[in-house]
């Protein structure tokens, strides 16, 4: 009687199905393991480097902000000793002395100070850090876009818009799959992780091949979302290096411009001193006319090229018909990439920074 033989025979290369199946099973639940791992660690190491150089681009672009608004304060206070020194100047002068720059560019240079100005006013203490990388990044475009309304300044002051900002410039890139692939990895380790062992060789096989499946979705989605830090990286890198060119020639500039401010600040204290002991305080004016006026002019002309530069936008905003876009805040609209990010003006500011440094040698050197 065969039967039992043949059932006994049956029996045999049903477990060695089952044993293989098995076997099979565990190298695609190992194979699923290694792709998880490598994908996350490759993923962490990509990710860690984009929050790396986002807080770098960050602190560059508040380090530009906060010189952009010390600027335009010290302009403020350039402006109003500049005033009353050839005030007291002028007095009894038929031929009146004054400032030789073109009128719209001093215009601009009073545009630029008021919306720093009003952004300093609406902000105190560590809020003024907060608001300075959105500053650097709008503040110039809102000198002209709504210097004069108080929602433009109001936007341009709240945290909201620094964050914004940094999502604007390299965050852009990013979509949701890129949170996506870190709780899909999470979850797909947690299931090759689980305990089948139990579980019959044919049924560990499907489930290894499941595993080992879902694996490289997570792998592929996790390719795709670093490919889109990379993106980002990189924007946040251009930005970091651009707003550090901007800032390196502001205060190369404002060095200068402040040495004129310090001197018309002495000649005010001087005059003041002079007309608290009684002593002829106008004599004392007039026998410094000519290197004050020198310092108004060279500190004005300084100050229109610090405002040339500072309001030629780090990226690039949304024109119609010659006027900046507005969205419902009062914030202006950026031109975006097809992966939504904020494009670098870069040709205007390299632009920007060669006339500027051009005509600051000029002015200098005459």
């Amino acid at each position: 009687m065969p039967l039992p033989f043949i059932i006994a025979g049956a029996a045999l290369l049903a477990g060695g199905y089952g044993v293989k199946k098995g076997v099979d099973g565990y190298k695609s639940h190992s194979e699923a393991d290694e792709i998880i791992t490598k994908a996350k660690r490759l993923y962490d190491e990509k990710k860690t480097a984009f929050d790396n150089q986002n807080k770098k681009t960050q602190t560059s672009l508040e380090q530009l902000g906060a010189l952009e608004l010390d600027i335009g304060a010290k302009f403020d206070e350039f402006s109003t000793i500049a005033q009353d020194l050839l005030q007291q100047l002028n007095r009894g002068r038929q031929n009146k002395l004054k400032v030789t720059l073109p009128k719209h560019q001093l215009e601009k240079i009073e545009s630029y100070k008021f919306t720093a100005l009003g952004v300093l006013g609406s902000v105190a203490g560590a809020g003024v850090a907060g608001t300075a990388a959105g500053f650097a990044v709008y503040g110039g475009v809102m000198t002209f876009a709504a210097a004069s309304t108080g929602t433009a300044i109001s936007a341009l002051s709240g945290a909201a818009a620094t964050n914004a900002t940094m999502a604007a410039i390299g965050g852009g890139a990013l979509s949701a799959g890129g949170l996506g692939m870190a709780g899909g990895a999470a979850i797909l380790s947690a299931a090759v992780a689980a305990p089948v062992l139990a579980i019959a060789g044919w049924a560990y096989a499907s489930h290894g091949e499941e595993a080992l499946s879902n694996a490289r979705k997570a792998r592929d989605e996790a390719d795709r979302a670093m490919e889109k830090l990379g993106k980002a990286e990189k924007s946040l890198q251009r930005t970091d290096e651009y707003a550090g060119r901007v800032r390196n020639a502001l205060n190369e500039i404002y060095a200068v411009f402040h040495d004129y401010l310090s001197h018309l600040r002495e000649v005010d204290r001087l005059i003041k001193q002079a007309k608290q002991r009684n002593e002829n305080a106008q004599q004392l004016l007039e026998s410094k006319s000519d290197e004050v006026m020198q310092s108004v002019e060279n500190g004005y002309a300084l100050a229109a090229i610090l405002t040339d530069i500072i309001t030629t936008p780090l990226f690039k905003v949304k024109v119609v018909y010659g006027q900046t876009v507005l969205d419902k805040d009062g914030m202006p609209e950026m031109q975006k990439d097809g992966e939504g990010s904020m494009i670098l003006n870069s040709s205007a500011v390299n632009e920007a920074i060669t006339q500027g440094r051009k005509d600051f040698s000029s002015r200098t050197q005459s």
